[in-house]
């Protein structure tokens, strides 16, 4: 018998979340059928999360969440014991699968690399990244490319992938640590959008001929203005809104349609699962450059299942740089 432990939404987040909207309980799972497994893990934090708990759960649900397990019972020959996986079976120390659900790690992943890095960079937010640029932004060597929360899980892999591709990049991050290592990752501008005295004077110094690329995490009155500097025939990658997960009410306005007719921009939001029949091209190419250390890495740990909560909430703060993972 094994009794587990899950983090469940005990009530809808109104706002910005709150410690009080989690409640940690403990679960016996039942014994194992043939096909069957059950598993130690490692969660991920995501701020997509946020908006998808609105959409997807009701209150008493096991939180959504991505984690690294390994396989300690199984009754599945596809799935041997001491094997790693990649699940997406919410906050819990231990579930039972029948393996459909499941990705094995690439069976190329060297021990010298930490394997929470299938939750991030050679994982959904590299993947992200990398088809976000390929498909709907459509890069090219020579473009300037924008990206906002760079310094986050999914904005890192994307600078670097567009210096990979022969691309000027400018990163926008909050706080001057994170520019720092903006700098380190070979951002060629980054700026702490939370310090200057214009946010469109800093994305103009930046690139005083405009963007053909901007990758967007983050909404709002940010994507507003980044919208009219881009160039003509610009390509935006909506991907993310962090700066509306959290408001009890929607923000209004400026409107962009003015800027997206006269320079006739494409803006296109996506979500990865598009792209999930190439899923393997992707995470082999990111493997790949980070084995040769084209694409660097940061991980922000936090220890300890029961910090769940405070971790996600403090992601949300953006007090991480890189993946934010919780170490079980």
């Amino acid at each position: 018998m094994v009794i587990a432990k899950a983090w469940v939404l005990k009530k809808h987040f109104k706002g910005f979340p709150k410690a009080s909207d989690f409640e940690l309980k403990k679960v016996e799972l039942p014994s194992l059928k043939d096909g069957g497994k059950w598993s130690a893990t490692k969660p991920s934090l995501c701020l997509c999360y946020r908006p998808y708990s609105q959409r997807d759960m009701k209150e008493g649900d096991v939180m959504i969440g991505t984690q690294v397990a390994r396989i300690v019972e199984s009754k599945n020959p596809a799935l041997t014991v001491g094997a790693f996986v990649v699940g997406r079976s919410g906050w819990r120390t231990h579930f039972i699968s029948d393996g459909k659900d499941l990705q094995l790690l690439p069976s190329c992943w060297p021990e010298s690399l930490p394997r929470s890095l299938a939750l991030g960079t050679v994982g959904m937010p590299g993947l992200t990244a990398y088809f976000g640029l390929l498909e709907v932004c459509k890069m090219k060597p020579g473009d300037t490319v924008l990206v906002n929360a760079a310094a986050g899980a999914v904005g890192s892999v994307v600078g670097q992938l567009a210096n990979i591709g022969g691309c000027k990049v400018v990163g926008c991050a909050g706080s001057d640590d994170k520019v720092a290592y903006l700098k380190e990752l070979g951002f060629d501008e980054a700026f702490n959008y939370k310090t200057v005295t214009s946010l469109d004077e800093a994305l103009h110094k930046a690139s005083p001929d405009g963007y053909d690329c901007f990758f967007d995490n983050v909404g709002g009155e940010f994507a507003s203005v980044a919208i009219s500097q881009m160039k003509k025939y610009g390509r935006i990658a909506v991907c993310g809104a962090i700066s509306q997960y959290n408001d009890s009410v929607p923000q209004k306005g400026p409107y962009i349609q003015i800027p997206m007719i006269f320079k006739e921009l494409h803006m296109e939001g996506f979500i990865v699962s598009r792209w999930n029949n190439r899923r393997e091209e992707g995470l082999k190419a990111l493997l790949k450059w980070v084995m040769e250390g084209k694409v660097k890495y940061q991980e922000q740990v936090t220890e300890g299942f029961e910090n769940m909560p405070m971790a996600f909430i403090g992601m949300l703060k953006g007090e991480n740089i890189g993946k934010a993972i919780v170490k079980v």
